[in-house]
C-alpha cells in the first residue's frame, strides 16, 4: 500500500499538534475517569495493570508504584479504589509475605474497552491510512518521545528536591 500524500509540516507545527493532543487527552482522561467512578491516577494505574496482564505479566503493588511514579502509600489508595470499584483484587505472594500481587478481575478489561473501544476503533481507522513504514516511524517517534519525557520528568523531580 502506498501512503497518502501528507501536507508539509515543520517540527514546530508537529509539536503544536502534539501539545493539542496531549491537552485534549488530559481533559478527556478526567471525563473517562469520572465515567468509571475513579480519578485520573486510578485510570492510569488500571491501564498499566491491563497492559501487564495482556503481556502475561503480573505486577506487585511496588511494581505499579514504580511504573506510575507514585509512592507505595499513594498506590495503596489507588488499589483500594480500584478494588472497591471491582476492577482488581489483591493476592498475597505465597513466597514473600511482604509482596502483594495485583490481579485484574475478569470483567475489568471489557469494562474499560466499553469506554475506550470507540476511540481505539477510530485510531485503527487512522492507521489504515498509513503504510507499514510510516507506522514504524510513528511507533519509533512515540517510544523515543516517551523516553525523552521520562528523562525530563526525572530532571524536574530532582530539581524540585533541591
Amino acid at each position: 500500500m502506498e501512503g497518502k500524500a501528507r501536507p508539509a509540516a515543520t517540527p514546530e507545527q508537529a509539536l503544536y499538534a502534539m501539545d493539542r493532543l496531549i491537552a485534549l487527552a488530559q481533559f478527556g482522561q478526567q471525563d473517562i475517569a469520572s465515567r468509571f467512578g475513579l480519578n485520573v491516577t486510578d485510570v492510569t494505574c488500571l491501564g498499566f495493570l491491563i497492559e501487564a496482564a495482556v503481556a502475561g505479566d503480573r505486577l506487585g503493588a511496588g511494581d505499579l508504584a514504580a511504573r506510575a511514579r507514585l509512592t507505595t502509600g499513594a498506590v495503596t489508595g489507588v488499589l483500594n479504589r480500584l478494588e472497591n470499584a471491582g476492577y482488581i483484587r489483591r493476592e498475597p505472594d505465597a513466597h514473600d509475605r511482604r509482596r502483594v500481587w495485583v490481579t485484574l478481575e475478569d470483567s475489568a478489561q471489557a469494562r474499560v474497552l466499553e469506554v475506550y473501544g470507540p476511540f481505539y476503533d477510530r485510531l485503527g481507522a487512522l492507521f489504515a491510512d498509513y503504510t507499514d513504514d510510516e507506522i514504524a516511524v510513528l511507533a519509533d517517534w512515540f517510544s523515543r518521545a516517551t523516553a525523552a519525557m521520562r528523562e525530563s520528568l526525572d530532571e524536574i523531580r530532582s530539581a524540585g528536591r533541591d
